[in-house]
């Protein structure tokens, strides 16, 4: 057994030895190298990642996540401000959802949960219900506040007046709110978004109104609503109205740019457009009443009354002085009994059904007040002014489009006016185009230049091959060990005075090394 080892052992060490030093080395660096990637590969495996479960955390709710998580079995690691817990991603989802499930993370504010346990087993005093409300009332104001979007953290103080029996409604105290913002980085709240803050404090708490109200950030700048002069207001409008007055002037850039783009070619034109808009809102209120026959005038009838009476009899004096003199009375009959007399009376009543419109008439959000455009045409090529028929074109088409814009300015605008609101010069300016135009790459010299390059790699990497081989071949060649150089005995005649020493001499050394001997022999004759 141990022989057979050996013969192993002397096979492994032969093979060993027929490699080259340089061979060896290699092997030694590959080997060592697939260790170590072994290595490295299997701890990054077997590590655990972590992911950011919580963050911006006060001092309660970490303690009471770190207290779930070590009764869980969950390992986790806590940032250096304590504020910020991970867990490996494998758990971050069940994590959280258990933990918000549970209630743990409250933000430092238990809200109406603080009604849940009484410090007293058979109830609690009015005061310390007053000040468990207050707290609860705190808290869940500021969870509402901690929903709305950009903020960050936030702390209420509300000061509930004390009921006063003998009192109004009118007469009673107003309660009062204080309250400190912090912001995420970045955001700043316009003021909408601050008329909801007040908005949300006064709807919460009761008999609050908003002059009550006190809101601060964490720049100690307090923030004023709308109803106590606010001006964030206004200041998001015009804003709205400046953004509303790029746009249309982008508008109108473009579509003059696309149009003419198709006559005079792409990127040879520029186009300025300034404009002025007139922002006011206008609403009317209309009520009208038209006729439902327009040609007659007339509406519809929805109920008619007719009275008629007619009278014919004798007619009986009714008193006055007969006749026509001086003291008669006009419309009398006269005093003869015998004429007869007749009456008649009409009446008629008709209601007509009319069209009544009430329109409320709200003008759009923006009229053009002003409008000029000014383009900059490239002239063709060769020429250094535009042709006049081409110019004109233009300034007809910019005329038509500022007219257009400028119906419902109600000012009157002659053709005069127009034309001094638009202008078209000629400009040359250049393009990337005109930049690369230089040196430009065709495809047969792309192609071309690859087939250089690739042809040059393969010259490289022959000229690297055969350099490698020749180096082997040399390394192998210095390995060959060299045939040992024949030593000649050295036979010194001169010293030698006897020739029967000689041939003693000579005799011994056949004798001894005949090999020897017959190269000195060689020697002697080549030498002779």
């Amino acid at each position: 057994m141990n022989e057979r080892i050996a013969q192993y052992r002397d096979k492994a060490s032969q093979y060993w030895n027929s490699f080259s030093k340089k061979q060896k080395t290699l092997f030694i660096s590959t080997f060592l190298f697939l260790i170590l990637a072994a290595v490295v590969l299997t701890m990054q495996l077997s590590k655990t990642e972590y992911e950011v479960a919580f963050t911006d955390l006060n001092a309660s709710d970490s303690a009471g996540v770190i207290n779930y998580l070590n009764s869980s079995n969950i390992p986790y690691k806590l940032s250096a401000d304590g504020k910020s817990i991970s867990v490996p991603s494998t758990d971050v989802a069940l994590t959280k959802v258990n933990i918000g499930s549970q209630g743990i993370i409250q933000n430092g504010s238990l809200g109406y949960k603080a009604f849940e346990s009484s410090s007293s087993p058979i109830g609690m005093t009015d005061k310390e219900f007053d000040v468990k409300y207050n707290n609860a009332l705190n808290g869940e104001v500021e969870k509402l506040l901690e929903r709305m979007q950009g903020i960050q953290d936030a702390k209420v103080l509300v000061n509930m007046p004390k009921d006063n029996i003998f009192a109004g409604l009118e007469e009673q105290d107003k309660a009062s709110a204080s309250v400190a913002l912090q912001f995420k980085p970045g955001y700043h709240p316009n003021q909408a978004a601050v008329d909801g803050y007040f908005n949300l404090v006064k709807t919460a708490v009761p008999n609050l109104p908003i002059e009550n109200i006190t809101i601060t950030n964490t720049d100690e700048a307090e923030l004023i609503p709308t109803a106590r002069g606010g001006s964030g207001g206004l200041s998001s409008e015009v804003q709205e109205n400046m953004a509303l007055q790029k746009k249309f002037e982008s508008d109108v850039r473009n579509n003059v740019k696309q149009f003419l783009s198709q006559i005079v070619g792409e990127d040879k034109v520029n186009v300025l457009v300034a404009s002025k808009l007139n922002f006011d809102k206008v609403t009317s209120k209309e009520n009208m009443v038209t006729p439902v026959d327009q040609e007659n005038m007339k509406g519809i009838e929805i109920s008619v009354q007719q009275i008629q009476k007619s009278y014919t009899g004798g007619a009986t004096p009714s008193g006055g002085v007969a006749g026509t003199g001086q003291q008669d009375v006009p419309g009398y009959p006269s005093s003869d009994t015998n004429s007869n007399g007749n009456s008649e009376e009409s009446s008629s009543t008709i209601n007509y059904e009319v069209n009544r419109i009430a329109r409320d008439i709200v003008q759009s959000p923006y009229t053009v007040k002003d409008l000029t455009i000014n383009v900059a045409v490239e002239p063709p090529a060769g020429q250094t002014e535009l042709q006049q028929p081409v110019k004109d074109a233009i300034e007809n088409i910019l005329v038509n489009i500022v007219r257009a814009s400028l119906a419902d300015s109600g000012t009157t605008i002659t053709d005069a006016d127009l034309t001094k609101k638009v202008s078209v010069m000629s400009q040359g300016f250049a393009t990337a185009a005109d930049t690369n135009k230089g040196f430009q790459l065709t495809p047969a010299m792309m192609w071309g230049g690859g087939a250089l390059i690739a042809a040059l790699i393969a010259t490289v990497v022959i000229l690297l091959v055969r350099r490698r081989r020749k180096q082997n071949e040399i390394e192998e060649e210095e390995d060959i060990p060299l045939p040992v150089a024949t030593e000649f005995p050295s036979i010194t005649l001169d010293s030698v005075t006897n020739e029967s020493q000689v041939r003693k001499q000579l005799e011994s050394l056949a004798k001894k090394k005949p090999d020897e001997f017959v190269n000195l022999l060689r020697t002697w004759l080549a030498d002779e």
